[in-house]
């Protein structure tokens, strides 16, 4: 039976020399036993897994609202795609998949309900109190929101876990990490969920996509996206279901084996032995090729125009923002709508950000819901 520190050594001995070490993790915030036969970044995973907020990505939107069908990714089909992803990445780099896994989990448990459009209505509404960003309110749920422990707030996860949530990065993700050494780099197992992220989402977007029929075959045919072109080129068969999972299947092995290669390259040429080089060095070290990265730029242009901006998704982006702000509205008018829970947390926390904590908090569904019981006179209260 292999104990936490035989698992420690175990680490020490197989992992690459700037991967990072959960012995040597800079700790948690509130003192806590650690586990007799699981490591720190293990423990924090675990924590993560059983969370409320985890469990209500299954219905939050990625792209497609949950009822319009149950085959399109939600964020838990997401967040568990892009794990996947991170796993493979850092198995191959000799990096620390519990940490890599850990933070990919972790990564949109602040969305909102009806994804991005519900974010950005959201920090318009907040634009005076504060803002509203997801990276942060992952934070907050982790920190002060998740109530589990009778000794601490949130979750009492790890420094390099909470680094990893707030320092998470792509085109669609930022947060102020003035809290978190904002002068080191992140763990490279932070950097390779900014890109698991990325990986995932454009790849199964663009599978949903075709499987809505928002975008075709022949479309895709008929565009100069590059990526489209070599993993049909690596198929070349006639168009079919099948032949749509397969296609999207070379597309992710394209990515995640440039990322790999060219990530390892970096590692190599700048002589990094340690964390400590990956945190001084100055800028990420995982990356893809030139070449790869504007192969996958190129390929969001299209899916922004062609799918996120398709007549059938700003319909209901549009319709997911004014159920949003009628809601926010009518809790900052009359408090006295919020459940009593919710209510007892102001005084201590601002009117505005109770309010923006429970409406983040919403599944689509929930949302829905709510706004017929506050707005329809024939739904029950």
């Amino acid at each position: 039976m292999r104990s936490r520190e035989e698992l420690e050594r175990i680490e020490d001995q197989t992992l690459a020399p700037y991967a990072m070490r959960s012995s040597q993790t800079l700790g948690r915030e509130y003192p806590d036993d650690e586990h007799p036969y699981r490591t720190a970044f293990q423990k924090d995973r675990d924590r993560i897994i059983h969370t409320t907020a985890f469990r209500r990505l299954e219905y939050k939107t990625q792209v497609f609202i949950n009822y319009e069908g149950d085959y399109y990714r939600t964020r838990l089909t997401h967040t568990l795609e892009a794990a996947q992803i991170g796993r493979t990445i850092a198995r191959t780099l000799g990096l620390n998949e519990d940490l890599t896994e850990a933070i990919t989990l972790a990564h949109d448990l602040g969305h909102t309900p009806f994804g991005h459009s519900g974010e950005e209505v959201l920090n318009e509404l907040m634009a005076d109190h504060g803002g509203f960003n997801h990276n942060e309110q992952t934070l907050r749920i982790v920190t002060e929101l998740e109530h589990r422990y009778p000794d601490f707030p949130g979750l009492n996860l790890t420094w390099e876990v909470r680094e990893g949530i707030v320092k998470h990065e792509t085109d669609y993700d930022y947060a102020d990490a003035s809290a978190y050494r904002p002068e080191w780099q992140p763990t490279l197992e932070a950097q390779v969920v900014n890109y698991c992220d990325e990986i995932a989402y454009s790849t199964h977007d663009l599978d949903d996509g075709l499987r809505s029929g928002i975008l075709s075959f022949e479309q895709m045919m008929d565009s100069d996206v590059a990526l489209w072109h070599e993993a049909y080129g690596l198929v070349n068969e006639p168009w079919s279901e099948l032949t749509r999972h397969r296609v999207i299947r070379k597309l992710i092995n394209l990515l995640v084996t440039d990322l790999i290669q060219q990530t390892h390259k970096n590692l190599v040429e700048n002589n990094i032995r340690s964390v400590q080089d990956v945190r001084e060095f100055g800028r990420p070290l995982v990356s893809m090729s030139p070449e790869m990265r504007e192969k996958s730029r190129q390929l969001k242009r299209f899916l922004f125009k062609n799918m996120y901006r398709h007549y059938r998704v700003v319909r209901m982006s549009a319709k997911s923002q004014r159920i949003l702000r009628d809601l926010f509205n009518a809790y900052i008018l009359d408090p006295a709508q919020l459940p009593e829970e919710v209510q007892q947390r102001i005084g201590p926390v601002p009117l505005h950000r109770v309010v923006a904590d429970y409406i983040a908090g919403m599944t689509d569904r929930y949302a829905l819901q709510e706004w017929d019981r506050l707005f329809d006179p024939w739904t029950r209260p």
